[in-house]
């Protein structure tokens, strides 16, 4: 299988929570998302529908559509607490682990490397140029 679009309807919506799963994945590392780390979820999210490994574009450009419903949907649904939260979230990221084995290798490591940079940009949500004139070196409990 080479797109998202020859999936069944309820395993397309599954995949098209793979992004904000992510995101949310990454933002819960200090414990709560932050206005500052759900926006960038959200433009880079945006970003992807014409920055993505082609492959995925079709992905992207959907997901696009969705992908503040899911986030809010997704968000509130999820517990509160960081623990149950990761566990919660990583629950839900085996299940869409299953669905990409049933493309081919090149799409599937096209996606896993999206969601990854994904993980990252979302991640570094509160880190700036200025961060890293000032403070160089990482300060513990300052930089990091």
């Amino acid at each position: 299988m080479d797109t998202y679009e020859e999936l069944p309807e309820e395993d397309q919506k599954a995949l098209l929570r793979f992004p904000v799963y992510i995101s949310l994945l990454a933002a819960n590392a200090n414990g709560e998302m932050d206005e500052a780390e759900k926006n960038t979820a959200i433009d880079f999210d945006h970003t992807k529908t014409y920055t993505a490994n082609p492959l995925l574009l079709g992905f992207y450009e959907r997901a696009d559509q969705v992908f503040r419903s899911n986030f809010q949907q997704i968000d509130n649904e999820l517990p509160k607490g960081k623990l149950q939260r990761d566990v919660a979230i990583k629950v839900e990221l085996r299940k869409i682990k299953e669905l990409l084995k049933k493309f081919s290798p090149a799409y599937a490591n096209a996606m896993h490397q999206s969601m990854k940079s994904f993980k990252e940009h979302v991640s570094e949500a509160h880190h700036n140029v200025l961060e890293d004139f000032l403070f160089p070196i990482p300060i513990k409990g300052l930089t990091d």
